[in-house]
């Protein structure tokens, strides 16, 4: 997006006490290194879509992702352990944030895929393979894919892209034996996770998980996970191959955006207009839906 004007990420609407150092703001979280010497995470209520951060924010999201990323974390700790210290953060963010261990992240984003859709889908239209794994011929929109793949992309800086990237692109960047680790990790939480969602009636298409290393080279998941910012989930009485699924996302902005209402031409540079109050709304609802429908709980 070298054409669009630079982005500002809007300020924080708290304050936190004395001690508490800025260290990044990224499209979602601001990451802040507490007294002690490890990270706040906050999980604020922005929203983005096209590589923009949106204007106008989605009230409880942040507060949505804390949550479903803790109950998440608690089932997958027989698998990989996460960075998660507690939850007893100042007050001014409670409910969408956690203390969380200083750790050496990783450079890559962990990309596992059950199902052919997104950036995965037009690298299989160009190439019938996605991220240097060759799929067989017939795949559409939304198809299963025989086996899960891992299929990473590079981070990208607020504003940009990530790009897909192959198997032996991550082992230049970080080598052979923590690549496979990766790997091996991304397809373990995401069977698991596909599996719990199956049971709750959900098709968990695909995840973004993000990994980071402590000082003695444990490989420890970090970051948000498996939440609707992060995870592609369909209602599995729905699903239908040929053509975009039902999504629990993000869905209505991007249609809006996309849509003559918006007025927004996506390629042209410019910063997109902000959203009416009904796709606000809808956008919460799918949310919170996701939320519940996964935890059996009630967002209160």
């Amino acid at each position: 997006m070298s054409d669009a004007v630079p982005q500002q990420i809007p300020a924080p609407d708290y304050d936190l006490p004395e001690g508490y150092r800025h260290a990044y703001s990224g499209k979602v979280r601001d990451l802040y290194e507490t007294p002690d010497g490890r990270m706040l995470f906050v999980a604020s209520d922005r929203i983005s879509a096209y590589d923009w951060v949106l204007p106008t924010p989605i009230p409880d999201k942040g507060r949505i992702l804390t949550a479903m990323s803790l109950w998440w974390f608690d089932r997958l700790t027989g698998i990989v352990p996460n960075h998660v210290v507690t939850t007893n953060v100042p007050a001014a963010v409670a409910r969408r944030a956690m203390v969380c261990e200083q750790l050496d992240m990783l450079p890559v984003e962990c990309v596992a895929r059950g199902y052919l859709a997104g950036s995965g889908l037009v690298e299989y239209d160009a190439s019938r393979s996605v991220c240097g794994v060759n799929l067989p011929p017939g795949l559409k929109d939304g198809s299963r894919l025989p086996k899960t793949i891992f299929t990473p992309a590079t981070k990208a800086a607020v504003g940009e892209h990530d790009e897909n990237v192959t198997f032996d692109e991550v082992v230049a960047a970080i080598g052979q034996d923590e690549a496979q680790t990766l790997r091996r990790l991304t397809v373990a939480v995401y069977e698991r996770a596909a599996g719990i969602a199956a049971d709750r009636g959900l098709i968990l298409a695909d995840t973004k998980l993000e990994f980071g290393t402590r000082a003695d080279g444990t490989v420890v998941l970090a970051d948000e996970v498996l939440t609707p910012d992060s995870s592609r989930y369909w209602p599995a009485d729905q699903w239908e191959p040929g053509h975009p699924q039902a999504s629990y996302d993000k869905q209505f902005v991007r249609d809006w955006l996309t849509s003559p209402a918006s007025g927004w031409d996506r390629h042209s540079g410019e910063a997109p207009p902000p959203l009416p109050d009904e796709v606000v709304e809808r956008t919460r609802d799918k949310y919170v839906e996701a939320y519940e429908r996964l935890t059996g709980k009630r967002f209160a």
